[in-house]
């Protein structure tokens, strides 16, 4: 990693084979898809890059926005010499991987969108959660925050995992999460949903409180080639309470 760009994502590998591009959500970093790691390197070339603001990455600078995130993709894919890749985007890593087929059409091979929305703020409680949510950065500070967050979104986590993910989640610079988050607000792809001409896979947890079944519904009807799976009994933090099952359904969509 010496001779890479100073512009340049922190990223790590793992495995060998077709690659797939794992693109984390806000507020956390690569370290989410760890559950994964194992089951998916024994067939796929792994990168898992973290997100500009987030964890390695935190050094490079705004903006924040779906646009920029998924240049830096581009530019990693570039750096890689890597002319297409599987894509798999959870929670709002899963936007910025619509933001690449829709930007960089041609180095989307497949899309495997997971919790995750076209638009954020579809409905009243979304869009006053999503204003609240700066403020309450700046009161509460990441870690008071970050606790209460994964409280809410990820009820079946054992306290263990739990505090896991609230310190992953603490370790963040409180003021680039939060300009981080509206631009995550800003983001509304459901205009263009319809030209994401590449194979697509929605995976939803039924009992996601933090993106609700509404979002993977509006994916699945507006994207032309797209397939909708629906795990039961689970909610956004599936990866860890399911990972078996969200494992198995990515195979077999993406063809081992």
């Amino acid at each position: 990693m010496s001779s890479a760009p100073s512009d340049l994502l922190h990223f790590t590998e793992r495995g060998s084979g077709r690659p797939l591009l794992l693109v984390h959500g806000l507020m956390v970093t690569g370290e989410t898809f760890h559950p994964l790691l194992e089951r998916l390197s024994a067939r796929h070339r792994l990168i898992i890059p973290d997100l500009r603001g987030h964890g390695r990455s935190r050094g490079l600078p705004p903006p924040y926005t779906a646009a920029m995130l998924a240049a830096d993709l581009a530019r990693l894919l570039d750096y890689l010499a890597i002319d297409s890749t599987d894509v798999l985007g959870y929670s709002h890593g899963g936007a910025i991987a619509q933001q690449l087929a829709l930007d960089y059409p041609g180095r989307c091979d497949r899309l495997v969108l997971v919790c995750t929305y076209a638009f954020n703020m579809a409905t009243w409680r979304e869009w006053v959660e999503g204003l609240l949510l700066p403020p309450a950065l700046q009161i509460f500070g990441m870690r008071r925050l970050s606790k209460l967050i994964v409280a809410q979104a990820a009820p079946q986590l054992g306290a263990e995992r739990a505090d896991w993910l609230a310190g992953l989640m603490a370790g963040q610079d409180a003021r680039v999460m939060a300009s981080a988050w509206k631009a995550a607000m800003a983001f509304d792809s459901r205009r263009r949903l319809a030209e994401i001409d590449c194979p697509t896979l929605v995976v939803a947890a039924a009992n996601d409180q933090a993106v609700p079944i509404h979002h993977a519904k509006m994916l699945h009807n507006g994207i032309p080639r797209s397939r909708l799976v629906m795990i039961d009994a689970a909610d956004h933090a599936l990866i860890w309470t399911h990972p078996d099952e969200l494992g198995r359904v990515t195979e077999e969509f993406l063809g081992g």
